[in-house]
């Protein structure tokens, strides 16, 4: 006797509230990538008023990711056990509050220590969206559309950053690109259509696991710092001991733990481990690159930050554009050769883009611009795709958490790296010439900005400007070759069965 077909129950779909809810996710997702990024046209004017050095501009501008990066896993934790809409409603008053603090900051160390809140806030937010999302779009179909939106408001995000600073900027001054987030995180926290929901929390979050996250993720970054601006000395290397050691522990210290803080058994599934690897360094080509592209336009070709912005347009038009892309590509090569293909796309954009920094024209920027942002926006939608799909649906909260962590840490990565490698080859290659004074010599080697702003001998600004547009090439080759390698990675270890053109697959 043959027995009946077992019937399984078909999940509701959701409705015009999920959809409108889901706005405003990506808008919470969409303001927290901006701010990640729109302030890196403000560096030429908030180094005129308040005049950090170079090694200060650096960590204004990386620091936020950093602690954004250490507290994600112990915040998606903290959404778990009170609730992702509580600790969303919360995090959106921090984050105006610190956004207040930063754009009235009178010094360095004052706006260094509000994008440190900024980060600590914006933890408490990235956990709880991407889990309300799942928890929203019980229908797959459903759900990977939303996803899918929800990637390219991230992705889109970072790459608006620029051109909103730019038209804040154009008729404000630099503190402008902060107060967006008031007025707007204070409307998100009033939305009443969010849904509460929790995951199987622990019975507390574990503290000690916590404080070796970040003890692990910030004394390695600055060591990297350290390492391309002064070279290996003790204080990097000290450095770099703390951070694996705290590593190592911090390793040790989940494998004990009955309830882990993050579940590392998921880095031995090779697709997870995969797509995390392409996340971390599509990001990181994306935003380090961007960290001094925005510098170079303005201080090198001497564009308005209206202008700075616009011309970096072609590489968010890009990255939107892709979410049309998503379906073709996976029903034809599946999520690793896809996220594979962006990859190496993304690395042939950088390097149009290196050829064509000493081309009187724009055109060259332009198309290198839109050919990374198409590949960056494959990568990063697949790769965040592949990281959840990865693993069983009831760990896919944990799989949410360490793909976001990956976001903030490849851009930090980026801007530390990316930055640092840059600014060792612009003070290798600027060659001041004869007669120049002591004083334009130290602003010439202490930034571009410095130099700019400070120095009133036009033949040591030239010097300058040709210095920082042949590290700014170099620097671009250099992240081209990692995103290569990142390519055959993604291609070789991520699995490429491919998926139905109806929908991006989430999990399996």
């Amino acid at each position: 006797m043959t027995s009946s077909p077992r019937s399984v129950p078909v999940p509701a779909p959701a409705g015009k509230r999920e959809w409108a809810a889901l706005v405003v996710l990506v808008l919470v997702v969409l303001l927290l990538a901006v701010d990640g990024t729109v302030l890196y046209l403000a560096v030429p004017s908030l180094t005129e008023d308040i005049g950090p050095t170079a090694t200060q501009i650096l960590w204004i501008g990386d620091i936020y990711a950093f602690v954004l990066a250490g507290l994600l896993i112990t915040m998606g934790n903290l959404a778990d056990r009170i609730g992702r809409k509580r600790l969303l409603m919360i995090g959106t008053v921090g984050f105006g509050s610190a956004s207040a603090l930063a754009a009235f900051a009178s010094t360095p160390e004052v706006l260094i220590a509000a994008r440190a809140l900024l980060g600590l806030a914006g933890a408490t937010l990235m956990p709880s969206t991407l889990s309300i999302v799942r928890s929203m779009f019980a229908d797959r179909a459903q759900r990977a559309r939303a996803i899918a939106i929800w990637s390219a408001g991230a992705t889109a995000g970072a790459a608006l950053g620029p051109l909103v600073g730019g038209a804040l900027l154009e008729r404000f001054w630099w503190g402008s690109v902060f107060l967006i987030n008031v007025p707007v995180m204070a409307l998100v926290a009033g939305r009443l259509l969010l849904p509460e929901s929790k995951g199987e929390a622990p019975a507390r979050i574990d503290v000690g696991s916590s404080a070796l996250s970040i003890v692990t993720i910030v004394p390695l970054v600055f060591a990297l710092k350290r390492l391309f601006s002064d070279g290996v000395d003790a204080v990097t290397v000290a450095a770099t001991a703390v951070g694996l050691l705290a590593g190592w522990w911090f390793v040790r210290r989940q494998n004990r733990l009955a309830v882990p803080l993050l579940d590392v058994s998921l880095f031995k599934v090779p697709a997870f481990s995969g797509a995390l690897a392409a996340n971390v360094l599509a990001i990181f080509g994306f935003l380090g690159l961007l960290f001094f592209f925005s510098q170079y336009l303005q201080l090198v070709r001497d564009f308005g930050p209206l202008k700075a912005g616009v011309a970096e347009l072609p590489g968010t038009l890009a990255a939107v554009l892709v979410v049309a892309l998503i379906g073709v590509l996976l029903s034809r090569l599946g999520a690793g050769r896809a996220i594979g293909l962006g990859l190496l796309v993304a690395a042939v954009g950088l390097a149009v883009l290196g050829t064509s920094v000493d081309l009187r024209s724009y055109w060259g920027l332009g198309i290198g611009l839109a050919v990374i942002g198409l590949g960056i926006g494959v990568a990063m939608t697949l790769s965040t795709d592949a990281v959840v799909g990865a693993v069983p649906e009831r760990r896919a909260g944990a799989a949410s958490a360490v793909a976001e962590t990956a976001y903030e840490l490849g851009g930090a990565l980026g801007i530390a790296v990316l930055g640092s490698v840059h600014g060792l080859l612009y003070r290798s290659s600027l060659t001041l010439p004869a007669g120049t004074t002591a004083a334009d010599r130290a602003l010439a080697e202490d930034s571009l900005a410095a130099a700019v702003y400070g120095s009133p001998a036009p033949g040591v600004v030239a010097a300058a400007q040709d210095a920082f547009a042949q590290a700014m090439q170099s620097a671009t080759f250099v992240a081209a070759v990692i995103l290569v390698g990142a390519s055959v990675v993604a291609w070789k270890i991520i699995p490429s069965e491919p998926v139905p053109a109806g929908g991006v697959r989430v999990d399996h």
